[in-house]
């Protein structure tokens, strides 16, 4: 008998495993390349994933780190990536002009307040306007918000300085610190830490270009291939990414999962979410600005010339 029971036992754990690895396998999985990764503005498909949110919608995430949203731009394009979030908005309009398979699905962040741009402690630099042609700022990489906010910055503030790729927020702190660059961008709570310690200071914010306060200049977008392929799955991703948005600002659990993922402090961790990017800049069903991104995407030589309407509703396909 006892043979028997243990052969029984044995099979329904099979029949179990079998079953999980079957609803495995149902869940529509999507890839996603992702800049900034570990960042607020970047974080939804790990905790919506690590909540259960996703996967109550019947999707899985798979996403990987890569240095800058120009990086994460080409992955969706090469299709490598089947989504990435948080991409600079005049380097997808830059890539759609030029043919590349693309689409925006939705808004990720309107305005540039959530970046900074600090200097070591003993840089003689206090604001901008001690910047000369000899200051080098440093921004992720070309095409990537942090790029279009310096070049805002340069312009409106009659800045005179340098501008550089300076790759991934470590990469650029560390450039920072050796003297290798005079300024380098961040997004909290990266630095946090360093500014209460006294050992940066912020210089600027993206706030300080006032032409960007409007302008959304992150989105979220996906290959062609995915919006014609797989329309049904991934209105059910844009389901429980809006859920996980409105999820993570409404639940303190969200933050505290957070701080364990980037090994922060919670207060470091809550003030980076709230104080620097609210939940109304993250409204993913609304676009605005775009005759100002595009005359930015001129300026920067992302676009020889503005999109036409028709170019614009093609490439903005927000999914409900």
């Amino acid at each position: 008998m006892r043979a028997i029971y243990g052969a029984l036992a044995g099979a329904f754990g099979l029949l179990a495993v079998s079953a999980g690895a079957q609803a495995q396998q149902s869940l529509d999985t999507f890839r996603i390349a992702i800049g900034g990764f570990g960042l607020w503005a970047t974080e939804a498909p790990r905790l919506g994933q690590q909540a259960g949110i996703f996967r109550k919608h019947g999707v899985n995430v798979e996403y990987y780190a890569t240095a800058g949203a120009g990086e994460s731009l080409q992955a969706v394009i090469s299709g490598s990536a089947d989504l990435s979030i948080a991409v600079g908005t005049t380097g997808v309009m830059g890539a759609f002009a030029k043919g590349a398979p693309v689409r925006i699905i939705g808004a990720n962040f309107t305005g540039a307040g959530d970046l900074y741009w600090y200097a070591r402690a003993d840089s003689p630099l206090k604001s901008l306007k001690d910047a000369t042609d000899k200051t080098v700022l440093g921004f992720s990489s070309n095409g990537s918000s942090s790029n279009t906010v310096a070049v805002a910055l340069a312009q409106e503030t009659g800045a005179k300085m340098k501008l550089l790729a300076a790759g991934d927020q470590a990469s650029t702190f560390a450039q920072v610190m050796s003297g290798q660059i005079d300024m380098g961008w961040a997004a909290p709570p990266f630095g946090l830490k360093e500014i209460a310690e006294g050992k940066i200071r912020i210089i600027a914010t993206g706030d300080d270009a006032p032409s960007l306060r409007d302008q959304t200049v992150r989105v979220d977008i996906a290959s062609v291939k995915v919006m014609t392929e797989r329309k049904e799955a991934l209105a059910r991703y844009v389901t429980a990414y809006r859920e996980t948005l409105d999820w993570m600002y409404a639940d303190p659990k969200a933050i505290e999962m957070w701080a364990a993922n980037i090994n922060a402090p919670v207060e470091y961790a809550r003030k980076a979410a709230f104080d620097f990017q609210p939940r109304a800049a993250r409204d993913f069903d609304v676009i605005t600005g775009l005759d100002k991104l595009m005359d930015g995407a001129v300026r920067q030589k992302f676009l020889a010339a503005p999109l036409t309407r028709d170019q614009l509703s093609t490439l903005i396909q927000i999914v409900k």
